[in-house]
Formats: C-alpha cells, sequence, structure tokens
C-alpha cells in the first residue's frame, strides 16, 4: 500500500509541499522522502506509520526538501538511513547504486539513478509504479543542472514502462507514458526556441529568457536564467552553439 503525507512546506519550488511516501506489506513500512525538518510533519509520519513496524527512510536526492528529515527522524525510529551519496543535512547508512534494492514485507523497491536534476538523484520502482522524486512533477517542469544527462534519465525510465508516476511534488500521473513523452518533448522543444532565438538575434543568456520565457513571474527569473545557462551547456557540448559558461543574465552566446 502506498500513502502520502503532504510536508507543510508550499513554495514557488514546491508547489504545494513534498510528497513523503509510506510503502506498507507485511506489516513493514518505508519511508520515502522525509521532507524537511518541520516537527510537525515528522509527527504526522510517525502517526501514519501506526502499529506498522518501520525499516528504513530512503531519498531520491538530497535537496533540502527531500532528505533533512531522514537522519534524525531515522535515528528516533530506530532504523537505516538510505541515499545515493551524502549531502547537506543528509548521510546515508548506506548507499544504494544504480540497481539496488530496498526489501520491506515481500516487496522490493528498485532504484533508478536518474541524474541531471541533481548528480546523486535516484527514481525508485515498486512494480509499475515509479516514484519520480524531482525528475518528473505533476503539472511543472523541473530545474535541471545537467540538461545532457537529464534528457538521456529521461529516456531511460521512458524505456521502464511503468505504469503510473508518484512524483515528489504534486499528485499522481496515472498515464507515465505520456507525462514523460510530454517531458522530452519539451526539452527537445527549449532546444529549438533557444537555438532560432540565437538565430534571430538573442546574443546573451538574458536575451533568451525574454524570448523563451515570457511572461514568466520575477520571482522565477533566477531560476529560468539558470535553466537556459544549462541548456546552453549542453548545445555547447553538442556543438550547436559558442557560450563562455558563465551562468548569468551577461552570459555571451552564439551559434556555431
Amino acid at each position: 500500500m502506498i500513502e502520502r503525507v503532504l510536508a507543510p512546506n508550499p513554495s514557488l519550488y514546491t508547489g504545494p509541499g513534498t510528497n513523503t511516501y509510506l510503502l506498507r506489506d507485511a506489516g513493514e513500512v518505508l519511508i520515502l522522502d522525509p521532507g524537511p525538518v518541520i516537527a510537525s510533519h515528522a509527527a504526522a509520519i510517525v502517526a501514519a506509520i501506526g502499529d506498522d513496524t518501520p525499516v528504513g527512510i530512503a531519498v531520491t536526492h538530497t535537496h533540502p526538501d527531500h532528505a533533512p528529515l531522514a537522519n534524525p527522524l531515522g535515528d528516533a525510529l530506530g532504523v537505516p538511513v538510505i541515499g545515493f551519496a551524502a549531502g547537506p543535512e543528509f548521510v546515508p547508512d548506506h548507499r544504494i547504486a544504480d540497481g539496488g534494492v530496498i526489501r520491506f514485507g515481500a516487496s522490493s523497491l528498485a532504484a533508478v539513478h536518474t541524474p541531471g536534476h541533481t548528480p546523486d538523484h535516484l527514481c525508485f520502482l515498486l512494480e509499475d509504479v515509479l516514484f519520480t522524486g524531482d525528475h518528473i512533477m505533476e503539472g511543472s517542469t523541473v530545474i535541471i543542472e545537467d540538461a545532457a544527462a537529464y534528457l538521456d534519465s529521461l529516456y531511460r525510465v521512458r524505456d521502464i514502462g511503468a505504469r503510473r508516476i508518484e512524483p515528489g511534488h504534486g499528485g499522481a500521473i496515472d498515464d507515465a507514458g505520456a507525462a514523460i513523452a510530454a517531458y522530452i518533448d519539451h526539452r527537445l522543444e527549449r532546444e529549438r526556441q533557444i537555438l532560432a532565438a540565437i538565430a534571430a538575434g538573442a546574443v546573451t543568456v538574458g536575451d533568451l529568457v525574454d524570448v523563451v520565457y515570457v511572461g514568466i513571474p520575477a520571482g522565477l527569473r533566477p531560476a529560468a536564467v539558470h535553466q537556459v545557462a544549462v541548456q546552453l551547456g549542453k548545445l555547447s557540448g553538442d556543438g550547436a552553439v559558442w557560450f563562455d559558461d558563465d551562468r548569468t543574465e551577461q552570459a555571451r552566446v552564439r551559434l556555431r
């Protein structure tokens, strides 16, 4: 059984908040993405565990809205904390790599390494349900650190053939294949938009943001600058553009 406990940390970047998942089987429960250190959220997770026996806490990645509660909650419950690597406010008791398995009851949760949003990002597969953390979210695209790795990771989860997605933010996505295809199309369209804008005269990252992210709220402009710069990094690696790899609005760019 899958139960979602929503962390009370809504924002422009987290949507309604971080989804913490309790995965149950045969009286055992595995906690996935406990979220930030918020006392009321920790209490809600413990209450939701009820009479079941907690066996571990896993995280998709070490961002502050997903992982910091893992270690204190693990200490309180006396269970191991599991992740790909250490990060800010997170130290795993056990590291899990691509293909690793976490068992609870008679069920198995399989790790899928999906770098792009972060280098340490994991998705987790439970039968035909894919827990995507910040790799795929309901109702939004995501901020990425490496566009080439992210696109490769999208192709990888597409080929898994999951039926449903349980994301780190937002509601469940019932048609996983359609959602993943839309994410891939979006990334490729962003590349086309950026190349077309440069061909039409854009010479800085700021120029590209003005064209590609028309009408974006002011609070999200820094994220848009970051996203354009990351995408330019991939296009530079592909040999399509010259880019001075300065992630500011003034960074210069041209077609090769």
